[in-house]
């Protein structure tokens, strides 16, 4: 698949006629790299600082941790983020765990990779309102601590804004959750998933949800070229009170970034690993609840109404993709002696 392409999965309800037949894989103990970006520690250290930093926003009060919290699911529990002055997107975060094993990042898959996505934010006017990428920088350069942490990291003095990139990615590739009960169990521990999650496993696979949530992160994008985007429909069947209630088509999703209107409503496929600890849901985050989103999904995506102890069934196999989350711990940011960076 070429780099420049983008993968879009049609619905394939018949592809998996059983769970037996899908074959289920568990999430990697470590998250890809690329070649020119390799996580070290020190890398690492450095990321998690600027992660953290709120200073790099126009008015130092919006860090890259405010809207996608490691403390909690890796979101902000929010319909919308909200960024510098309160003001409001039209998305939701998504969560950052596990982003390491997207093929690209935001909803309409508009970052080709980590590295692309953290700095993004900075000079959105919404979201950290910083007015280009040497501001930032410079705010940076101006606290001595950085100095010491971007050395460590990259051998040199340049501090840059590809450095910072480079850093919150590696930071960000720490953040995955392997070893849900999932995991457990697809690694041989057939005591690790009850018989309602076992029920809910083959039903998952039986409805066709695997046609596009597949793979380890359960988001299609296992075997995808890195930069690739890959997009579904979504709603695929708009005739339904699902989508007035909840506006799910007003987005034009990818057709925003891409001015097509044969893309209109296209968003990146979503994982579902820790799914039920990242409400509200879908790209707006007008559902609340994950057993309202299962209903969503069936009759917009795969045209089925599902009976109440099917939707328990699926509750209860997504919620045994909740995996353990690795401790977090605050760093301690640099200072700024007798002066502020904040103008």
């Amino acid at each position: 698949m070429k780099k420049s392409s983008i993968a879009i999965f049609a619905l394939m309800a018949t592809a998996m006629s059983t769970s037996q037949a899908y074959q289920w894989q568990a999430l990697p103990e470590k998250a890809p790299a690329p070649a020119d970006n390799p996580t070290t520690q020190a890398e690492v250290e450095l990321g998690k600082t600027l992660y953290f930093d709120p200073r790099i926003s126009s008015s130092g009060t919006v860090s890259c941790n405010s809207c996608h919290n490691v403390m909690e699911g890796g979101d902000d529990s929010r319909a919308n983020s909200v960024g510098v002055g309160g003001q409001t997107g039209g998305r939701g975060a998504p969560t950052v765990w596990n982003s390491a094993f997207h093929s690209t990042q935001f909803w309409d898959g508009r970052a080709s990779t980590l590295e692309d996505q953290a700095i993004g934010p900075m000079t959105n006017p919404i979201e950290m309102g910083m007015k280009n990428h040497d501001l930032v920088m410079k705010r940076v350069q101006k606290m001595d601590g950085y100095k010491t942490l971007f050395k460590k990291a990259f051998g040199d003095n340049k501090m840059s804004i590809d450095q910072a990139a480079k850093a919150i990615a590696a930071y960000e590739r720490t953040l995955i959750t392997p070893n849900s009960p999932f995991d457990h169990y697809v690694k041989g521990n057939k005591k690790a998933l009850n018989k309602q999650q076992l029920k809910g496993m083959s039903l998952f696979a039986d409805l066709g949800c695997v046609a596009c949530h597949s793979g380890p992160a359960f988001n299609g994008q296992a075997n995808v070229e890195p930069g690739t985007p890959v997009l579904m429909k979504f709603p695929t069947f708009a005739d339904n009170t699902y989508v007035k209630k909840y506006k799910l088509a007003e987005d034009k999703g990818r057709e925003e970034v891409t001015g097509k209107a044969e893309d209109n409503n296209l968003f990146r496929v979503p994982t579902l690993r820790n799914i039920a600890v990242t409400a509200p849901y879908f790209h707006n985050g007008t559902v609340r609840t994950l057993d309202e989103a299962v209903k969503v999904m069936a009759k917009t995506q795969l045209a089925k109404d599902l009976e109440n102890e099917e939707v328990k069934s699926l509750v209860a196999f997504l919620e045994s993709l909740t995996g353990p989350f690795p401790e977090q711990s605050m760093p301690r940011l640099p200072i700024t002696s007798g002066t502020t960076v904040i103008e």
